[in-house]
């Protein structure tokens, strides 16, 4: 009677040591996929908070150079990035012929368009300058109303800024000519037809060159990355408390044992 006790209890135990050795190998797998859920969350925070200081140090870098007073182009066109967002003066011509619509601007929630048209300096740089905001026409194969170019010599003051900033969008030729190719965005943005920049047109020595809706300067807003960043971080420690709710739920059903109970 005492050794067929001793056996069953022998048996039952090691049943249960290699239940336990089975739940022990899913437990090590739900914690690896728990430490792997964490490392993603931190990585994620850590990349939000980064966005969050570059876009911080990119606002301060545009409000400091929007305030600086306007210096003649020549002095500043040498190290476009460095100089990115100064208000520059200069002289020159504008092309009325050579002059594209970007599609999809808006400007307090209307559509519209872009205008940019090409500016050629006394110094012979060829410049594409935006010239702000025009509402859409009637349809769309109807080109809106632009503002009249001046024509001969005369003065304006923009912002310069990088050929790479060139709003994104497809292009509206003008005039409107349907045997005629579309000014292609190779042209608007390649340094073989243009300089590595272009303005951003604020005001002139003609009335008719002052933008009623110029270009606007970003939103100098930090953003929600900082909120983000956190809330990554609110999410690594849900994945911990998670994971220890369901170690508490295996120990009570028994899929897991305590080593002291073998």
């Amino acid at each position: 009677m005492r050794l067929s006790y001793l056996r069953n209890r022998a048996h039952f135990l090691n049943y249960n040591r290699v239940v336990n050795r089975s739940g022990e190998k899913r437990a090590l797998l739900k914690s690896l996929i728990a430490i792997l859920l964490v490392i993603g969350c931190l990585w994620a925070s850590q990349w939000q908070y980064h966005r969050g200081q570059d876009r911080s140090a990119r606002n301060a870098t545009i409000e400091a150079q929007v305030n600086i007073p306007a210096e003649d182009l020549e002095s500043l066109k040498s190290d476009v990035e460095l100089n990115e967002w100064r208000a520059v003066k200069t002289s020159g011509t504008f092309d009325a012929d050579t002059q594209i619509l970007l599609r999809n601007r808006y400007f307090e929630g209307k559509y519209g368009y872009a205008v940019l048209t090409r500016f050629t300096t006394k110094n012979g740089d060829s410049i594409w300058v935006d010239r702000g905001w025009v509402a859409a026409g009637a349809s769309a194969t109807v080109a809106p109303v632009t503002p009249k170019v001046p024509t001969g010599l005369v003065s304006i003051t923009a912002r310069l800024r990088l050929d790479s900033s060139l709003p994104s969008g497809s292009f509206f030729a003008l005039p409107v000519n349907r045997d005629g190719d579309l000014i292609s965005k190779l042209n608007a943005q390649s340094g073989s037809a243009s300089e590595n920049y272009y303005l951003d047109l604020i005001s002139g020595s003609d009335p008719l060159l002052t933008p009623n809706a110029p270009a606007e300067i970003p939103s100098l807003s930090d953003g929600p990355h900082l909120a983000y960043a956190v809330q990554w971080i609110l999410f690594a420690g849900l994945v911990i408390y998670g994971r220890y709710l369901i170690r508490k739920m295996d120990l009570t059903s028994g899929e897991v044992l305590p080593s002291k109970e073998l």
